[in-house]
């Protein structure tokens, strides 16, 4: 029997919501880094197995992009250098110097890269490159951890991940301490949150994966 008129207007434009809904879950969408969540830190050896220093930055900003559904996406880290902090004044003023950070010719450190080993829509690793020092060279970030949820708070969908990798600093013409034995191996970690911006407020990454 067929349908009334009204019947096929009212599913019609159920179809297309639904089809518009769809499509507004595709595609990439762009995360800012939250500054007030997002600390890089390091491990550095002192004196040859001795101790080990730790410290943070306190000033980052960039974004990430991210389409689950394709199994892609970027990263673009901006570090502030001048805010490493090891909690000790002395050494953060050291630090800043021409001994290791030279802050005054080198301000920033960036991380760029793409998102990559996508499992079951997460990210595990970001193949990139750091500049640093002055220096660009490749560093592949391994991903421990990878969440996207609607933020709690303002409602709109937050990503956050824990990654790592290990590098030479004298690679990045920073040798403090290498003539005293200091192991010139550092553990980079990056804690980050990002929080999708307005104009991709339709294209949540929380759509399924196709992988």
């Amino acid at each position: 029997m067929p349908l009334p008129h009204r019947t096929l207007h009212a599913l019609a434009g159920t179809l297309l919501c639904l089809s518009a809904a769809s499509a507004a879950h595709a595609g990439s969408a762009t995360y800012v880094i939250d500054p007030a969540h997002t600390y890089p830190s390091f491990e550095a050896d002192h004196l040859g197995g001795l101790s080990t220093w730790r410290g943070k930055f306190d000033h980052t900003s960039g974004k990430v992009t991210l389409d689950k559904a394709a199994g892609t996406g970027s990263v673009d880290v901006t570090v502030e250098m001048a805010s490493a902090d090891f909690g000790l004044p002395a050494m953060n003023d050291a630090a800043r110097g021409k001994e290791l950070f030279e802050v005054s010719k080198y301000p920033t450190a960036i991380y760029r890269g793409q998102l990559a080993g996508f499992v079951n829509g997460a990210p595990t690793k970001v193949e990139g490159s750091l500049t640093l020092h002055g220096v660009t060279r490749p560093l592949e970030l391994s991903i421990k951890s990878f969440k996207c949820m609607p933020h709690p708070l303002n409602k709109r969908e937050l990503c956050g991940a824990d990654a790592y990798a290990v590098f030479k600093r004298d690679d990045f013409g920073m040798d403090a301490g290498k003539t005293y034995g200091f192991n010139m191996d550092v553990t980079l970690r990056i804690q980050v949150e990002a929080l999708i911006d307005d104009g991709s407020a339709g294209k949540v990454a929380l759509a399924s994966p196709a992988h």
